[in-house]
């Protein structure tokens, strides 16, 4: 028996963000529809250093997918150089449980979290936006700002970093890449980032609000997917409870993010305010932007049906196009 193994630039070549957008919605639905066994994911905590490993599983159903994501989150490599994430991703033939692959699963991540802020931008933002903010200048912020040109014709971005430096890096790297406009500003400040902004994405590992909100201008539509904690929080308690709220996942969510679980213990908001799973919209069983005014915000702490499905298209074009190397078992 072989296993393919996969690097980050074979996961690049294989599966394209606007490819992605369209599997990550699939997936999504799977989940909301009950084709999809995803236990909620173990969180190892490594004190010591700060850190946390994460163990992901997941079975799709419908499309037979099988595999389960190794990621750890540890938010001071950036003083060593290094990303805050890496991860390693291993795909499991359904029929038999044979091992079928392993792959990078650090760009496959950024990729899948910006995949979903690309459906839910498509599903969720006026078609008429123009203007995105991005915070958080990392390998998420990237691939968010990919996937919102994906689906929109954005024609000036900002970004903002609380590493003034790294904000500059993002913008000359990021300008004019692929659907990417030439337009893209280093914002001063959260205020300047989204004052005209039609689509906000929150890609940080802050424990407090990255924007006020009263900066923010009607009919936006924000991705926020940094906050997997409980102590983590990107979005302000008072936009969470004005916004439409739509989730990756219901149970994921109110297990794990302060974005929603503090302004549930603010008494802001309670569970029932999410307005539907993404994979409900996708599905047809709930409506997704109502009007050109309202607020609406897609909540997502990475689900492993994400993961797996595009793992799987991954390793299925790799195969076609002859990625990797193969190893003996």
């Amino acid at each position: 028996m072989k296993l393919r193994v996969l690097s980050r630039q074979d996961v690049q070549q294989a599966v394209p963000m606007r490819e992605a957008i369209e599997i990550v919605k699939g997936a999504f639905a799977q989940l909301s529809t009950g084709k999809a066994v995803v236990p909620v994911r173990i969180h190892l905590p490594v004190e010591r250093h700060e850190g946390v490993a994460l163990f992901m599983p997941a079975y799709l159903s419908e499309s037979d997918d099988l595999g389960v994501k190794i990621a750890s989150v540890f938010p001071h490599n950036l003083k060593m150089g290094l990303p805050t994430i890496f991860a390693l991703m291993v795909v499991v033939e359904a029929t038999t449980g044979r091992p079928m692959a392993v792959m990078d699963g650090t760009y496959l991540t950024a990729l899948r979290t910006g995949a979903a802020s690309g459906a839910a931008t498509d599903l969720l933002a006026r078609k008429d936006a123009r203007v995105a903010a991005i915070f958080g200048a990392g390998a998420q912020g990237r691939t968010q700002l990919l996937a919102v040109c994906a689906v929109r014709d954005i024609e000036r971005v900002w970004v903002y970093d609380v590493n003034p430096q790294a904000a500059e890096r993002y913008a000359q790297e990021m300008a004019g890449k692929d659907r990417v406009p030439t337009d893209l500003r280093v914002a001063s400040s959260p205020a300047e980032a989204v004052r005209e902004a039609d689509v906000i994405c929150a890609a940080t590992t802050s424990k407090t609000p990255v924007f006020a909100d009263a900066d923010l201008k009607p009919g936006v539509h924000i991705n926020a997917v940094g906050s997997f904690t409980p102590e983590m929080q990107e979005v302000p308690g008072e936009t969470v409870r004005r916004a439409k709220l739509v989730v990756g996942s219901r149970e994921g969510c109110l297990a794990e993010t302060g974005d929603l679980l503090i302004p549930i213990r603010q008494g802001l908001i309670s569970e029932d305010h999410i307005h539907a799973e993404l994979g409900e919209i996708v599905a047809g069983l709930k409506a997704g932007r109502e009007s050109s005014e309202e607020i609406t915000l897609f909540k997502s702490v990475g689900n492993a049906v994400q993961d797996v499905s595009v793992a799987r298209a991954v390793l299925t074009q790799a195969e076609a196009l002859g990625l990797g190397i193969e190893v003996e078992l």
